[in-house]
């Protein structure tokens, strides 16, 4: 798997590549992390992906029923005092329910990227 990430940045510059790399990475990263909520409704593209230590990622697109364009991005900030969850730049702390279901499907997540992607690298 990473083979082919690697080898689709050679003859770049090395900021370059890792940028690339890592892009890739996160991509792939976000497929297989869609997938940890269930299945997919047709026409809907969902992302699901730790950006960093501290920071988890949902993202959705589907069409509503007058056929319009809705998009959701909810971003997990993890804080020594809780989550934080930001939607449309409003922030509010999770609460415990929601927060079972974030813990469950991270490490979901992290169990099938590390299955998936990088067992072979270590």
């Amino acid at each position: 798997m990473l083979h082919k990430f690697v080898k689709t940045i050679t003859g770049q510059s090395t900021e370059d590549r890792q940028a690339s790399l890592y892009s890739n990475l996160i991509r792939h990263e976000a497929k297989i992390g869609a997938e940890v909520f269930g299945p997919i409704p047709k026409g809907t593209k969902r992302e699901f992906f730790c950006l960093d230590r501290h920071t988890w990622v949902w993202h959705e697109e589907w069409q509503d029923k007058g056929g319009h364009k809705q998009v959701r991005t909810t971003r997990y900030d993890v804080r020594p005092n809780g989550v934080l969850k930001s939607q449309n730049g409003h922030y509010q702390k999770v609460n415990d329910s929601e927060l079972i279901r974030l813990s469950k499907a991270a490490d979901l997540y992290l169990s099938r990227i590390s299955s998936e992607m990088y067992s072979s690298v270590a």
